[in-house]
């Protein structure tokens, strides 16, 4: 349950996304002191986390579940369906492809 975006500057995608949750080009997501994204409607607020991870040619996003509730479908759709919609929004020429997994990978953490 990860998103995995293809991009020849990782660390640049991932410092300009911030920018623009930080400059308000991008109002439903915000992230921590850890660096860790959560959306930001009343509905989705801190259901779940989405821990940025970069490597050769990839950002990936691991999902992180509360610890107060076990991470249901919904929440991880929800997550990584509308966190791939704000990047290619906004940063469809910085990278080259976004999907989502759909089972747990390494770096997962479901909670509850």
């Amino acid at each position: 349950m990860a998103i995995i975006i293809e991009t020849s500057t990782p660390k640049t995608l991932l410092a300009s996304i911030k920018k623009a949750i930080d400059e308000k080009k991008i109002e439903t997501w915000s992230y921590d002191t850890d660096g860790d994204f959560t959306h930001t409607p009343e509905q989705w607020k801190y259901k779940a986390w989405l821990r940025p991870k970069t490597s050769d040619g990839v950002l990936t996003f691991n999902i992180l579940g509360s610890k107060a509730t076990k991470l249901g479908k919904t929440t991880y759709g929800v997550y990584h369906g509308r966190f791939i919609e704000s990047v290619l929004t906004h940063f469809d020429d910085k990278c080259t492809s976004a999907k989502a997994t759909s089972n747990l990978v390494s770096g997962d953490i479901i909670g509850g």
